[in-house]
């Protein structure tokens, strides 16, 4: 693996403990204004602090984000679909050029196994890797789950798979029972996405099984910005994720933060 690239993937995923919390904020590219995200600035700022990387679109990532910002970026880089239509029919939206020329420390493109248009979606991140190759950018591949499959550790451990098989540096997925099966197949680290927004309680339960099972970490977005108190949330992850702290001691934390924050 080249200098250039390594160098950008430590950014990323912090080498004294090989975890990272990043944060997911790319969902209005298909779902549009999410609940949490209607202004993604006045959301996101607060939080990047206590995030090893943010993961947005180049549209949000413009116009929401201070240039200054020190939080390395996993860009999103396909799409061209919405919830209206068929999810896995995605291609590759945003150039290699324009990601380098936004300093992304990392790229992103969703693989739909088992989808409609799961070809398609793979060969997107093979030609996305072959490119990102050349300059030393990291591409994570998203696992993306339609409705109809099944989130268990024959399926998520079978896309995780095909993910690193085709060049993919790390990978986001789904945490479910018997983890241990995919990220111990899986060859490259892998991160798992929040999902849904559940209980905070149940959002660090979550966190804490997916890292003792072997995850590299999260990237999660809604249990974070549609939490009672975001800026809380994050800090409670992020002590599970690179502190070791247990999902008992960490909502507790959470618990504390945002009494100190005057949120009830």
């Amino acid at each position: 693996m080249q200098w250039g690239l390594r160098n950008r993937l430590s950014q990323i995923i912090n080498p004294a403990t090989g975890r990272t919390v990043m944060l997911a904020v790319d969902h209005g590219y298909f779902l549009g204004p999410t609940s949490g995200l209607e202004e993604p600035g006045r959301t996101i700022q607060p939080l990047l602090q206590y995030a090893d990387a943010v993961m947005p679109t180049r549209g949000v990532l413009r116009n929401c984000f201070e240039p200054t910002i020190g939080t390395p970026v996993v860009l999103r880089v396909s799409g061209g679909q919405s919830i209206l239509k068929e999810l896995s029919q995605e291609a590759i939206t945003t150039s290699m050029e324009e990601a380098l020329r936004l300093n992304a420390s990392a790229v992103a493109v969703s693989i739909y196994v088992g989808g409609e248009y799961e070809h398609q979606t793979l060969v997107n991140l093979a030609r996305t890797v072959d490119e990102a190759e050349r300059w030393g950018m990291p591409v994570l591949a998203v696992t993306a789950v339609g409705k109809e499959m099944a989130r268990d550790a024959r399926y998520l451990s079978l896309a995780t798979r095909i993910a690193a098989e085709l060049g993919a540096h790390f990978v986001k997925t789904y945490y479910c029972e018997g983890f241990e099966r995919v990220s111990g197949t899986a060859t490259v680290p892998v991160v798992i996405a929040g999902g849904k927004k559940v209980p905070e309680k149940d959002a660090l339960e979550l966190t804490y099984k997916a890292v003792q099972s072997g995850a590299a970490g999260v990237d999660m977005g809604r249990n974070i910005f549609q939490s009672e108190d975001p800026v809380a949330m994050i800090q409670a992850v992020r002590a599970v994720v690179q502190e070791g702290a247990s999902a008992q001691k960490a909502y507790k934390l959470f618990q504390s933060l945002k009494r100190k924050r005057g949120r009830k």
